[in-house]
């Protein structure tokens, strides 16, 4: 798109450049606020309070420096900026892994969305008024959750994914597309566009080799078993013997969609940006 990369807004102690947009996204982030200390504290509010200070703090270095404005953004760039979100999987993820049932995880779906929710008006609130909102993909299609069930393929589907997984993506993703609807209802100057992330990843993982790919769920960072997961990508694992082993990126990676078990490879993604710049797979509210 010709676009520059987006610095992010924790890089601001150097000098970057947020004249074209900034990054508020964080690793392993939640919408909802994290009960495990183990998860990255930069939730969906913390980075919304990150924008705000974001702002604020552009705005204010603009009016003392005019130079800086080759650095920041002015402010009407903040009403006609693009707003991205693209986040949940890690929710669902997260739920399941502290052993709730997926009663317990459909029914934890509503607040989690209601937060998302409160964020969009947020950001309304402050000037935004384009919003690219992603759905959330197959979470029951990554390495790390299909692992679990190696040993009871009842609980996969016929593409290999976790049908329990997947059912809370798509409530998810239900509920995520309602709100999406009743915001642009109540806010029709704003235009929010709603991107089927679920339908192009699963397209390709149910037909890899049509896309040019030959493992659609294995990763191909790590070590060990059939998905190659029981070590993790860059981690290092000591057996009894003593010998110590790394979870080492295979040689063929244009090859895999997963790269180690929860992100997706480099080409995989370059095939779901294509498939999101062809339009398909936007649904009109």
């Amino acid at each position: 798109m010709s676009l520059p990369s987006l610095n992010p807004f924790l890089y601001s102690l150097g000098l970057p450049n947020f004249k074209k947009g900034c990054n508020f996204a964080a690793a392993g982030a939640t919408i909802a606020k994290p009960t495990d200390i183990n998860i990255t504290p930069l939730n969906l509010d913390t980075q919304v309070s990150q924008f705000l200070l974001f702002k604020a703090r552009s705005l204010q270095l603009l009016s003392q420096d005019k130079k800086l404005q080759k650095y920041l953004p002015k402010e009407n760039a903040f009403k006609k900026g693009l707003y991205m979100i693209d986040i949940g999987q890690n929710d669902i993820s997260e739920a399941f892994k502290r052993n709730n049932t997926v009663d317990q995880v459909l029914a934890s779906i509503p607040s989690v969305v209601k937060t998302l929710e409160t964020a969009m008006k947020t950001l309304y609130e402050n000037g935004a008024r384009s919003f690219w909102i992603h759905n959330t993909g197959p979470v029951g299609c990554l390495a790390e959750s299909v692992v679990q069930f190696e040993s009871d393929p009842s609980k996969l589907d016929e593409n290999g994914c976790v049908i329990s997984y997947n059912e809370a993506a798509n409530t998810f993703n239900q509920q995520l597309h309602h709100v999406c609807e009743q915001f642009q209802h109540q806010y029709p100057d704003a235009t929010v566009t709603y991107v089927d992330i679920f339908a192009i990843k699963s397209k390709l993982i149910a037909n890899p080799s049509k896309y040019g790919f030959k493992e659609a769920i294995k990763s191909c960072c790590g070590y060990g078993g059939k998905l190659n997961v029981e070590v993790g990508c860059g981690l290092p694992m000591t057996l009894k013997n003593g010998t110590t082993i790394m979870g080492m990126a295979c040689h063929n990676m244009d090859e895999y969609v997963s790269w180690d078990g929860i992100h997706y490879t480099h080409a995989a993604n370059s095939f779901i940006a294509q498939q999101i710049l062809d339009g398909r797979y936007f649904i009109s509210l």
